[in-house]
């Protein structure tokens, strides 16, 4: 007896062309949301540029600084999640890295954020035992986001290091 499978039949008209409009629309969607994507993205980096542009004019403290930071690496998750979208399209499947990598931004600029608060909490005239508490919470919260950071670092190398290896 021969053991070689039978190969499959055609797929139905119906099914086939069903599945082409499917994609169709998912190509739509894909670039809808794109340019919806890039828009915002050029938006938040006017923002950012507005930040840096008022930052340059206010010499007072780190704080102009921090925001522009915060609204850059908010310009930087868009145009990640932009990458993802024109990789999908491409290839036709999503892929986890670049999702880790928007996440790491957003830690990262999660902790910026929470830095910054923390840092006008501390200060001695407006040291109370509410502040302290709040204080006491933005440091666990760190702790929090340090830890997903090191899981999202190691996620993403090993990722690498997977896709390396095979080929």
């Amino acid at each position: 007896m021969d053991s070689t499978p039978l190969p499959e039949p055609p797929p139905h008209r119906a099914v086939r062309l069903s599945s082409d409009a499917f994609e169709a629309v998912e190509h739509v969607v894909y670039i809808a949301l794109a340019v919806l994507l890039s828009l915002t993205g050029l938006l938040a980096l006017g923002s950012a540029a507005l930040a840096l542009l008022g930052a340059v004019q206010d010499w007072s403290g780190v704080e102009p600084i921090l925001r522009v930071i915060e609204r850059l690496l908010f310009a930087l998750m868009l145009i990640e999640i932009l990458h993802t979208v024109r990789a999908s399209i491409r290839s036709g499947a999503l892929t986890p890295e670049p999702f880790l990598v928007v996440g790491l931004i957003a830690t990262i600029r999660r902790m910026l954020i929470i830095t910054l608060e923390s840092s006008q909490q501390t200060q001695a005239a407006h040291w109370t035992p509410e502040s302290e508490s709040l204080f006491r919470a933005a440091m666990t919260e760190l702790a929090v986001l340090g830890g997903l950071i090191l899981v999202l670092v190691v996620s993403i190398h090993l990722l690498r290091r997977q896709r390396t290896a095979n080929p």
